[in-house]
Formats: C-alpha cells, sequence, structure tokens
C-alpha cells in the first residue's frame, strides 16, 4: 500500500483546461439572456440589489397577464358560439321540423293506396302494348 494514507494533508486538485472555447457561442448566451432580462453585463449600468429578480418577476407577470387574456378570449368565443346555436335552435328548427313533417304527412297517390290482398281472378286485366319490333 505504497502512497495510501488516510491522513492527507491536502485535498486533491485538478488542473482542468477547456479543450474547445467559442467566444460566438458566449456572445450569443449573453445577447439571449440581455433580451430576455436573464442578465445584464453592462459596464455602464450599476448593479441594484435584485434587479435579476425584479425583471424575472415582471416577465412571469407579462406572462400571466397575456395567459389570462387569452383565456377570456377563450370564453368570449364560446359564449358566441352556444349564442348561435341557440339561435339556430329558436329560430330555424323548427321550420326544419314543419319541412320534414309536412313530408312525411303528404299525400299518397291513389294506385299506392290499396294493398295487394288475395288473388281476385274476377278482377279486370290491364293489358299493355308491346311497343318494340324485331
Amino acid at each position: 500500500m505504497l502512497g495510501f494514507s488516510p491522513f492527507k494533508k491536502h485535498a486533491n486538485k485538478f488542473n482542468y483546461t477547456p479543450r474547445y472555447y467559442d467566444p460566438e457561442k458566449e456572445a450569443r448566451e449573453q445577447r439571449r439572456a440581455e433580451l430576455y432580462g436573464r442578465r445584464s453585463d453592462d459596464p455602464q449600468q450599476e448593479y441594484r440589489p435584485g434587479q435579476y429578480i425584479r425583471t424575472q418577476r415582471e416577465a412571469r407577470g407579462k406572462r400571466r397577464l397575456e395567459a389570462a387574456e387569452a383565456g377570456r378570449k377563450r370564453i368570449w368565443t364560446m359564449a358566441f358560439g352556444a349564442v348561435l346555436v341557440l339561435l339556430f335552435v329558436y329560430l330555424l328548427f323548427p321550420r326544419l321540423a314543419d319541412v320534414f313533417l309536412k313530408a312525411r304527412q303528404a299525400p299518397v297517390p291513389a294506385a299506392a293506396e290499396q294493398p295487394a290482398t288475395e288473388f281476385d281472378p274476377y278482377a279486370p286485366i290491364t293489358i299493355v302494348p308491346n311497343d318494340y319490333e324485331e
């Protein structure tokens, strides 16, 4: 057990150097963060305590307000649709029902009124002429 000792004099240290550094990616992330209001690394602007918390709170409030507006719009749309359906039922449905009821109660032609009962051998015979030629 050479080199192992349970009593260390100092902690392990790591010498880490990144293999790849992309300054464009870092600048892009910084711009994106500034646009979303998460971070502002402007040297002219001095840091105010809680400024990051305030910007996040304001952004969250704005999102909630937009969601509430969308919900209200959806409710108005559904209410308008319900009013249209009720108008259809109240105004047009009785008229359509009358049309179908009148079509059902239409007078039946006289030939179709007599049901075919038993065969009557004394009934007159209807002769139909043969119109085709050979």
